[in-house]
């Protein structure tokens, strides 16, 4: 779900083009909520300065003047500001941080002690919140989960206003329902009617049962089965160590031997391996792939693309196939998507009305101006309902993509409003509430990452789904039958003595320690 190239921000926070997912309701007004322009108009706009991230020098922020356009003018009005609006490069978050330049709220951040933040937070560089919120985010102390305050927490104190996720699986098991009920299966409900659908797909002539690629990404159905997914926030606590899941030597080479039988049956492509996502996106689109994992917000993508490649094509979401011990599912992320912090030198009673700004947030009238704009402008109601202009070109779309990525402190894994007028929103939340909350493989991760990490690159996790490379080469060779699965064993102590030792160590004290430890998922 998981790289904008427009502000950064936009890629989890639009509210219009989601990623994610959410077993919330839409929050209902507090009695206490945050007032409204309306109600304080009275006193003076609380002046300030916010900045967020971004990854391009293209898009909406490059076109207009972004203080001045009718959405930061509208946000004025809504929350009585006075804010001012500062877009910055993600690579010169560092000089910004080393130069001391430090906007009032610096934005799209991720953990307090992520490497993002450059060490600020330890730095003493931001306001501890505790005391600001419990007196001036009533609607955010109800609804943010523990875990999420606990992300943006440094020894103790909140330091981060997040946008977090009450859900943390976001990630499904896409089928092409109409091929199911032309072999005439049922959904596989164990990874064994995996394998049998998937035999089925090929003998009816699907081309690719299951789409396979490269270096397994959104392509670890049977990782999750059994447990073993080799992610960096994958780590588990086993006899008093805290280590990566792949280190579950029995688990990993069963998971092997599923994939292999599914690489010599050719019921994945052969050449799976060197699938990129752009191939395996085209594939999918074309109808040629009978099942496959994905964000469950590219539903939409799937329902639109497919049938027009392939006549009555219909794709739905089941339930991922589960291993011997009743395990299914994806990777599950962190409960925060990004945060706010405040500057240390802002005032006392600005930082107040600048915390009550993030409250609002959580209004069922920020959700009103972020999801659907301005009535009149890019909305009407017409019997009580909504009726809005959706994008029709790429300006259009990043200047939706830019409203959005101005809610900032808002559940983030689904916009259940903007459900309400998509026509395959009913289905999304069903699928949200009663499938993905069910699966999901929860884990232990690290912010800032292993300090070992940097030492050893050939041991380390590149990214946040991605195997360390000693690790993902080794399971290649073994579903390609270069090497047996019965050394899989062999690859772990070859990690180990790499760098994974050191990574086991760091990795047990900071968790006994309490140190940077993130849970992610259910624990």
């Amino acid at each position: 779900m998981k790289k904008a190239t427009t502000v950064a921000l936009v890629a989890v926070l639009s509210v219009v083009t989601i990623v994610g997912c959410s077993s919330n309701k839409e929050p209902a007004p507090s009695k206490d909520a945050t007032p409204t322009a309306s109600s304080n108009a009275k006193r003076p706009p609380t002046k300030f300065t916010i900045s967020y991230q971004t990854t391009a020098n293209t898009g909406y922020h490059t076109r207009v003047d972004i203080n001045n356009d009718k959405w930061i003018k509208k946000l004025r009005e809504l929350t009585n500001t006075d804010l001012t609006l500062k877009v910055i490069e993600r690579s010169k978050m560092g000089v910004m941080f080393a130069s001391n330049d430090i906007p009032d709220v610096v934005g799209n951040l991720g953990t307090a002690t992520d490497s993002a933040m450059s060490g600020s937070v330890e730095a003493g560089m931001f306001l501890p919140l505790d005391d600001l919120l419990k007196k001036n985010a009533p609607n955010l102390m109800k609804q943010v989960p523990k875990e999420a305050w606990d992300a943006v927490s440094y020894n103790g104190k909140i330091y981060g206003i997040p946008n977090w996720l009450s859900n943390p699986s976001r990630r499904a098991t896409f089928i092409r329902t109409d091929l199911l009920e032309k072999a005439g299966m049922q959904p596989p409900k164990t990874i064994d009617e995996f394998l049998n659908v998937l035999r089925k797909f090929k003998e009816i002539g699907v081309k690719y049962p299951y789409a396979g690629r490269e270096n397994l990404k959104y392509a670890d159905t049977v990782l999750g089965a059994y447990d073993v997914l080799p992610y960096k926030e994958q780590f588990t606590l086993v006899n008093g160590q805290v280590v990566p899941k792949f280190t579950n030597a029995d688990g990993m080479m069963k998971a092997l031997n599923v994939l292999k039988t599914m690489y010599d049956e050719g019921l994945m492509s052969k050449e799976f391996a060197t699938i990129t996502s752009t191939e395996w996106l085209k594939n999918i689109r074309a109808g040629e792939a009978g099942m496959w994992s994905s964000n469950l917000v590219s539903l939409n993508d799937f329902r639109t693309n497919i049938p027009n490649a392939v006549k009555d094509g219909k794709v739905d979401v089941i339930s991922s196939p589960k291993g011997p011990d009743g395990k299914s599912g994806y990777l599950m992320y962190l409960p925060v998507t990004s945060a706010h912090y405040i500057n240390k030198n802002v005032k006392p009673e600005t930082a107040a009305e600048i915390v009550k700004y993030f409250d609002w947030m959580t209004t069922p009238e920020a959700e009103m101006f972020f999801t659907y704009g301005i009535e009149g402008d890019t909305y009407t109601m017409e019997n009580g309902k909504v009726k809005y202009k959706e994008p029709t070109n790429k300006e259009e779309q990043e200047e939706q993509d830019h409203r959005g990525t101005l809610h900032s402190s808002h559940e983030s894994t689904v916009n259940r409003l903007k459900m309400q007028t998509d026509p395959n929103g009913p289905y999304i939340l069903n699928a949200f509430d009663n499938i993905l909350s069910k699966e999901g493989l929860s884990g232990i991760g690290f912010a800032p990452d292993l300090e070992a990490s940097a030492k050893f690159p050939d041991a380390s996790f590149p990214m946040s789904d991605a195997a360390p490379k000693i690790i993902m080469d080794h399971m290649i060779k073994i579903i390609y039958g270069k090497e047996p699965i019965s050394d899989w064993p062999k690859v772990i102590e070859e990690w180990k003595s790499k760098g994974g030792n050191e990574m086991i160590k760091e990795a047990t004290e900071r968790y006994n320690s309490n140190k940077g430890v993130l849970f992610l998922g259910k624990k």
